[in-house]
């Protein structure tokens, strides 16, 4: 892998920063991690919002609290190597960094120890960790379990704990007492409020795009609770204590001059997944990143000599993205032209014949339909033909998280072979098109970006 950064920048790798982790899933980190970025942000504070893992959701809701962009921290498809410089870059120019963490606090991807988990990133980060813990069954024995967490791995500094899901006042007290015994601080106190819950699905939480207003009131809801129920101040000075970090901060290579192609990039509520840093790369590369929403629009922008269409969930949007015939049209004339076009999972169903029967851009000769089976986890892939992204022989990594299915699963030049769980072809290659299931993160190899980029100016 390669990676493009900077000169330190001082103001960057000094910020003060929090780790919200959690012993379990579903212990609330999203709820305090986005109320604290809420409640600091109404205080004027610029903050940063940064999210453990591959998850493109979370980051939505972020972007919600502080009014800037979520970004990912993914020490497994980018390398712990550039954990700490994306971060830099994403966090220059605040005042705190809120980083929400992923399944419990030692989960990482499996077989490879601690990589890729919450606890690899606050050390990777410096950063002192705030436990949040549900608390709705159990008095006593969460001094175990916190002294469990705060002990397992002298390297991770557990600065505090926010106790959630809090019955009463006198659980409370029960809890603050063992807590008390443990020498360990509680920074915040939060009973259950339903508005603040926010709605899931198969996938997990609904995006913001497809809720919007009612995203920004659980989001204010979330901000008011916290603010009501933590110790704002004493989580800053806990934040100020991270130690500096060292290095260099990421910056996406600028290689692009002269005229700047237009590359279309799908959004709307059907296309939600992305990370900050592909548009920022390609910007780099020198195109002109035109977002648009296949839900709505009839064309393609104006002047578009490339396509990118990431993830989402078209299949909950499938009559609507097939009703559009004239963006569908759009699609398959500019495919069919040899343009680049980059699909990734959602984009991959968009483009094929035919979605759960419905028509749509008829680009690739399969077939996707929902599945009862969940795909999910990292994959370690190695691009089989020479593309729009890469040269066949490039390695990368990925992610997957759908519950769909297309058939067939590879066309006669698959994009990637994958070795895990299983050894298999994935994806297509064809013209200028290269369309996959799999997730990656263009951070990991700048040169992606640019090869897109180049091969819009010579298609």
């Amino acid at each position: 892998m390669t990676s493009s950064s900077s000169s330190v920048d001082s103001s960057s790798s000094s910020v003060p920063r929090l780790v919200i982790a959690a012993p379990s899933s579903g212990s609330g980190k999203t709820t305090v991690a986005t109320g604290l970025m809420a409640a600091f942000a109404s205080r004027g504070l610029a903050v940063s919002p940064h999210k453990v893992g591959p998850d493109y959701i979370d980051p939505g809701y972020h972007a919600l609290a502080t009014g800037r962009v979520g970004r990912n921290l993914d020490a497994y498809l980018c390398g712990p190597e550039l954990v700490a410089p994306l971060f830099a870059h994403g966090a220059r120019g605040c005042g705190l960094a809120v980083v929400e963490g992923v399944m419990g606090m030692y989960d990482g991807a499996a077989g490879e120890g601690e990589l890729a988990s919450t606890a690899h990133v606050a050390k990777l980060l410096r950063a002192p960790v705030v436990l949040v813990v549900d608390a709705s069954s159990q008095s006593r024995s969460v001094a175990a379990l916190v002294h469990g967490f705060a002990s397992w791995d002298p390297e991770v500094r557990v600065g505090g704990v926010i106790l959630n899901k809090v019955a009463s006042d006198r659980h409370e007290a029960l809890l603050r007492e063992a807590l008390d015994s443990a020498g360990v601080p509680v920074f915040g106190v939060l009973r259950r409020v339903p508005q603040v819950d926010t709605p899931s699905r198969h996938l997990g939480l609904v995006p913001v795009a497809e809720r919007r207003t009612a995203a920004v009131e659980a989001v204010a809801a979330m901000g008011a609770q916290v603010a009501a129920g933590c110790d704002l101040e004493g989580l800053l000075a806990l934040a100020r204590s991270a130690g500096a970090l060292s290095g260099e901060v990421w910056e996406p290579p600028v290689t692009g001059t002269g005229t700047r192609d237009v590359v279309a990039v799908a959004g709307g509520p059907a296309f939600t997944f992305s990370y900050a840093e592909h548009t920022e790369l390609l910007s780099a590369a020198g195109a002109e990143v035109v977002v648009f929403d296949p839900l709505r629009d009839e064309q393609l922008p104006d002047g578009t000599r490339g396509l990118v269409i990431g993830g989402g969930f078209p299949e909950v949007y499938a009559a609507e993205l097939s009703a559009n015939e004239p963006l569908r049209k759009a699609v398959s004339v500019l495919a069919q032209s040899g343009a680049p076009v980059a699909a990734e999972c959602a984009g991959l169903l968009y483009l094929c014949r035919e979605l759960d029967g419905m028509p749509m851009c008829g680009v690739l000769d399969a077939s996707g339909g929902m599945s009862g089976r969940l795909t999910l986890g990292y994959r370690d892939a190695v691009a089989l033909s020479d593309s729009v992204l890469a040269v066949a022989g490039t390695r990368m990594r990925g992610h997957e998280f759908h519950r769909t299915v297309v058939e067939p699963g590879s066309g006669a030049a698959p994009a990637w072979g994958v070795r895990a769980p299983e050894r298999r072809v994935e994806g297509f290659v064809q013209q200028g098109v290269h369309a996959s299931y799999l997730h990656t993160h263009w951070a990991a190899e700048p040169g992606v970006a640019r090869r897109f980029v180049e091969r819009c100016r010579t298609s």
